[in-house]
């Protein structure tokens, strides 16, 4: 068995946006295993645990991943995670690998996958509510699909926008007012917010939203009433019900199950498509363990890893 400490360092985003996207078809296709996540909560925040196995790739394996919203101001990330492969013919550990870099990618290469299928057109202005390490991940992967003109960040924070902002210098990138963010042909929100944040009237016709940040039961971004004039597509429909943007609709009576035009990954495979460019599209993206198994697979390699004697 190998560990991995630093595995995303040389992955090509391109390519990893193409092996999450074919992770998603085959999830489409029926042909992956992948119980849903199980959630523990502790004081401050939970953790959680996420099994898979994708017989195309060759790989299994399980992620354990945390989210404490309130770690950054202890100078350490909201978001840490570890992945581990099992052999999947003696079941055996393979190896151990450092997530917490890889998750912030894998989530970026879903978001860049539904843009590239679900936005308007291939010249965007692209919006981000939030300046954490995620929104960074989004616009990094975005901009891999789409010709981005321009980036509008907003966040609670100024400072944290323009930081954001200063590390995208070959982008026409800039701070702006909430409204003005939301009125972007391409909108990416990721925060951890559990009462909405971006208003229905904020949002014009034929818009495109990533919606990232409601990763847990009780998060949400997006005012209900935006759901319910879009086509929804999720990651996965039990997963998305239950931690999704929609659990909270859901569970309030605002939104229902049979609401949900699809999944991502009926759209990549033709099954399900943008209706028309005036339709607002939203992609409400939980995180699946097989994205974890499809970057796992890219990063195992690349590194040579730490040798760890097993058993």
């Amino acid at each position: 068995m190998r560990y991995y400490a630093d595995p995303g360092r040389a992955i090509d985003l391109s390519r990893l946006n193409r092996v999450v996207e074919e992770s998603f078809a085959e999830h489409a296709r029926g042909r992956v295993q992948m119980p849903p996540k199980v959630y523990v909560t502790l004081p401050r925040g939970d953790f959680r645990t996420m099994p898979a196995y994708i017989p195309s790739l060759g790989i299994a394996g399980v992620k354990i991943v945390n989210v404490h919203p309130d770690n950054p101001s202890k100078g350490i990330p909201s978001v840490m995670a570890i992945t581990v492969i099992l052999d999947v013919e003696t079941g055996a550990p393979r190896a151990i690998l450092n997530a917490t870099e890889l998750t912030e990618m894998r989530t970026g290469a879903a978001g860049a996958v539904a843009a590239a299928h679900l936005s308007p057109s291939r010249s965007v202005s692209l919006g981000v509510v939030g300046s954490g390490r995620q929104a960074k991940s989004q616009v990094q992967a975005i901009e891999k699909e789409l010709d981005v003109r321009e980036v509008l960040v907003w966040s609670r924070s100024e400072k944290n926008a323009s930081h954001l902002c200063r590390q995208f210098r070959h982008l026409e990138c800039r701070t702006s007012s909430l409204p003005k963010v939301c009125e972007c042909e391409v909108l990416v929100t990721a925060t951890p917010s559990r009462e909405p944040l971006v208003r229905d009237e904020w949002i014009r016709e034929g818009t495109h939203i990533n919606a990232i940040g409601a990763d847990a039961p009780g998060k949400e971004e997006l005012d209900p009433a935006i759901l319910r004039r879009a086509r929804v597509f999720v990651d996965d429909i039990m997963q998305a019900a239950h931690s999704g943007e929609v659990n909270v609709p859901i569970s309030g009576g605002l939104f229902s199950i049979e609401m949900i035009a699809g999944t991502l990954g009926e759209v990549i495979i033709g099954e399900k498509r943008r209706m028309s460019r005036d339709e607002i599209t939203v992609f409400d993206s939980t995180g699946l363990a097989i994205q974890d198994l499809a970057i796992a697979a890219i990063a195992l390699e690349s590194h040579d890893g730490i040798e760890l004697t097993f058993p």
